[in-house]
């Protein structure tokens, strides 16, 4: 494999989120446009349907919904980005692990923290018998490395090293940082992406009464209108997995392998891992990215048929082989 320093990765990805900073609005205004073009063909808009004004009539009521639409993500951007570690921590269930009842986990958090020169994080627990982890915050103040329960318990002491080393390297190398960018992000699009959908279908009866009955017109494009929105949804998952790169996980098993000098222990903890890291509580797939592995099924349906281009772990067994090669 080839070897990315620290400071090269974190370079690599503080550039990815800023370009998904860039990126993102872009495409929520593409789509917002897609949407009105639609719409004044649906006939929704009525200067539209003026001959020779169908453009400017579209143009016109696109820029003024540009400033309301950009408002609109700066505010959902703002709240979740800066809730993202209560957001997170709800969603998974998770609750601050106390010191005094946890002394092998804060000792092995500490002396890896120490030797790498890191401030020592938060750490959580999810009440789960499951084995998992996973890292989150986006600064120092709300960095967080949370254990399952299952995992403390069920894991021997290099084990569990390892597996703490693989999320400090997360941090270290600003990995958390591009994931929650990505969480965020994808929140909003999922939010414009539902809220596009219930106009479209609450307005198909009208669009039919006003089209003299011709409501198998209207569903054909009400359709269509539904296709774009997944096509749209697929390249944003594309645009996704660029930036969330599953080689991420491959780093942060070198670089826990490189902390640690015990490239096995970590393999035998991803091979228990493997066993049962399913985490009741989580249901969202952008929080479960975030994990170790995957805490769950994923990809289902369409999206798994396509070979898992979309997984966002990669083969833990791929995993495991090339940890036993170092």
């Amino acid at each position: 494999m080839e070897y990315i320093g620290i400071q090269t990765q974190k370079r690599r990805n503080d550039f990815r989120s800023t370009l998904l900073l860039f990126m993102f609005p872009c495409l929520v205004l593409g789509v917002v446009y897609i949407f009105f073009i639609l719409f004044a063909w649906l006939g929704f808009i009525e200067e539209a349907e003026t001959e020779g004004h169908f453009w400017l009539s579209v143009n016109s009521v696109y820029s003024i919904s540009v400033p309301y639409v950009l408002g609109v993500i700066f505010v959902w951007f703002t709240i979740a980005y800066f809730w993202n570690t209560y957001i997170i921590k709800v969603s998974t269930g998770a609750t601050t692990l106390e010191r005094k009842k946890n002394k092998r986990v804060y000792n092995l958090v500490e002396n890896l923290c120490m030797s790498q020169g890191m401030k020592i994080p938060k750490i959580n627990i999810i009440n789960d018998e499951s084995l998992n982890a996973f890292a989150s915050g986006i600064n120092e103040r709300t960095y967080t490395v949370t254990l399952s329960k299952g995992l403390i318990n069920r894991l021997k002491n290099d084990e569990l090293e390892a597996v703490i080393a693989h999320e400090l390297s997360h941090i270290r190398n600003h990995d958390v940082h591009l994931l929650i960018v990505s969480i965020v992000f994808v929140g909003v699009f999922s939010m414009i992406a539902r809220l596009a959908f219930e106009s479209i279908f609450s307005s198909s009866d009208s669009s039919s009464n006003k089209k003299d009955g011709n409501s198998n017109g209207a569903v054909i494009i009400v359709l269509l209108l539904a296709l774009i929105v997944v096509l749209i949804g697929l390249l944003f998952a594309k645009l996704m997995r660029f930036a969330i790169l599953r080689k991420r996980e491959y780093l942060a098993d070198a670089e826990a392998a490189e902390m640690t000098k015990n490239p096995l222990a970590l393999a035998s903890a991803l091979r228990k891992i493997a066993k049962d890291p399913n985490i009741e509580a989580v249901t969202r797939e952008d929080v479960a990215q975030l994990f170790i592995q995957h805490p769950g099924k994923q990809a289902v349906g369409f999206i798994g048929s396509l070979g898992g281009i979309f997984d966002t772990h990669p083969p833990i067994e791929k995993r495991i082989s090339i940890l036993e090669q170092f």
